[in-house]
């Protein structure tokens, strides 16, 4: 009898401990780095703390950087514990490749929920009298942050056409304003559509919106493999008349390998299993589907992400487990 009281105690305190050893790997409290008010990081980072707090019972909060390359040295550092980033991005830090990387090559991070489509598009004013692409030659473009997704992909693609621009850095908000003003010539952006810093600017002033020629595509996606044919509907914004045929780049968000497998699960299963509400507070989350998965060919997915990713039926390729 003493022997069995002694067994269940024993068993009671493990029991109690792996319990205790289980709260203590959840963290307190999140962080997603999103980007610069007037892009659509800032507004879906906002959505995805919200649904996190309410899903998970982790508090979330967000933090504004300058975009997906923060975001990775941040995620890597283990600064913040979530962030998002365009898949283009991810596989430069994941190579070491551009001059942002410093060489490195980041290989801590790990890919979570797909988000959504990033379409590469620009907006004049009507006054400018800008066109096409090959007529913003010699020309102000504000591109954004210059550590954002537009402010890294746009100058290489103006390389890749042969174009000479001035740049221009700056949030979306700041660059929507300048074009405005007349300080800018061209207000080049990507992001989920439809961009808020563009709808709010239609709203103002007119405006006209250009997209990149076939030739022009075919030439970029040459050059840059990771970008893949995209297409904005012209009910996306007022001033679009027609189908804009672009090139674009995938979101994901993303967290550091360490994250606790049980805290990525449920990140994913939170994010994933309540896309109503996630399109009630950003239309572009539409895409946050378990389907779109398949969008990311290099970057492994979290352990925990896997776990979710398989439950679903999805066959997830061992060269994106890690």
């Amino acid at each position: 009898m003493l022997r069995f009281v002694l067994t269940a105690a024993a068993t009671a305190l493990l029991v109690a401990g792996l319990a205790s050893a289980a709260v203590a790997q959840n963290p307190r409290s999140m962080t997603i780095g999103t980007a610069s008010p007037g892009g659509a990081y800032f507004i879906y980072g906002g959505v995805v703390a919200t649904l996190l707090t309410e899903k998970t019972g982790i508090p979330v909060s967000t933090q504004q950087t300058q975009g997906p390359n923060q975001n990775i040295l941040l995620v890597e550092s283990k600064d913040i514990e979530l962030g998002m980033t365009t898949m283009g991005i991810a596989l430069q830090a994941w190579e070491g490749k551009e001059a942002w990387t410093q060489g490195k090559q980041m290989r801590n991070f790990r890919a979570l929920f797909p988000m959504y489509d990033t379409p590469f598009h620009f907006m004049v004013t009507e006054r400018s009298g800008i066109k096409s692409v090959s007529e913003m030659a010699n020309k102000r473009v504000g591109f954004g942050p210059k550590a954002g997704t537009p402010g890294t992909y746009f100058p290489l693609m103006f390389n890749a056409l042969g174009i000479k621009i001035e740049e221009r850095y700056g949030t979306a908000n700041d660059m929507a304003s300048q074009l405005g003003d007349g300080l800018l010539d061209v207000f080049a952006f990507a992001a989920g559509v439809p961009i808020p810093a563009f709808s709010e600017m239609e709203a103002q002033r007119p405006t006209r919106f250009i997209t990149f020629s076939a030739a022009e595509i075919a030439t970029m996606k040459g050059k840059m493999p990771e970008l893949s044919d995209s297409v904005i509907p012209k009910a996306t914004y007022k001033a679009m008349t027609e189908d804009h045929k672009t090139v674009g780049l995938y979101n994901f968000g993303i967290a550091h390998k360490d994250m606790p497998a049980d805290v990525a699960y449920n990140v994913m299963k939170s994010v994933l299993e309540n896309n109503a509400q996630m399109v009630k507070g950003f239309a572009a989350a539409k895409e946050t589907i378990v389907e779109n998965w398949s969008r990311n060919g290099f970057l492994p997915f979290h352990p925990g992400a896997v776990r979710y990713l398989e439950e679903k039926g999805v066959k997830v390729p061992d060269k994106l487990k890690m």
